[in-house]
């Protein structure tokens, strides 16, 4: 039993709107991946046409082979003929991106990469607490410092009292003997 082939519009009338989006997201992705592929493509056909280039001898007297010299020159021609059909595949495939990205809104790339944590607001929380810190530190120190000159000077005072009492009491006890 051979089951009826399906129409052309039998899925895509169920969700017309999702699989225009889909197929809209597949296309730009694959567009880009094609249009990696013909710069990848670009870059190795100007290589050697770069290479045919510096293979061919100048006509400066040398007798060369008109034969090998055709050759050649009809594998420069069709380098360059090649690389002129890349680069028009490139344009159709950037204007074709552009077209499906027209309606999109610009989004920051630091929306699209998923990070686990992000280091520079932890480091700057971490080097903001870090200076909160050390400013508390230093107020602290501060007046722990302020609190001990007070503390010194106070003691100062009493040893210059009790010197002096003794002073006195050494003063009187020399007087009674």
């Amino acid at each position: 039993m051979t089951t009826p082939p399906l129409a052309a519009g039998g899925m895509t009338s169920q969700f017309p709107g999702q699989q225009a989006q889909a197929a809209r997201d597949v296309n730009t992705a694959s567009l880009c991946r094609i249009g990696q592929e013909t710069v990848q493509d670009i870059v190795l056909r100007t290589m050697e046409i770069f290479q045919l280039l510096r293979n061919m001898q100048l006509p400066n007297g040398v007798t060369y082979h008109p034969t090998t010299h055709q050759d050649r020159l009809g594998k420069l021609q069709e380098h360059l003929r090649m690389l002129s059909v890349l680069f028009r595949k490139l344009r159709l495939v950037y204007d074709k991106c552009i077209e499906n990205c027209a309606g999109l809104e610009p989004v920051p790339p630091e929306q699209l990469i998923p990070y686990v944590e992000d280091d520079s607001s932890k480091l700057d929380e971490r080097s903001a607490n870090q200076t909160r810190s050390a400013s508390e530190e230093r107020r602290e120190v501060l007046e722990v410092n302020k609190k001990l000159r007070q503390k010194n000077q106070q003691l100062k005072q009493i040893m210059d009292q009790l010197r002096n009492l003794i002073w006195e009491i050494n003063s009187m006890l020399a007087v009674r003997s």
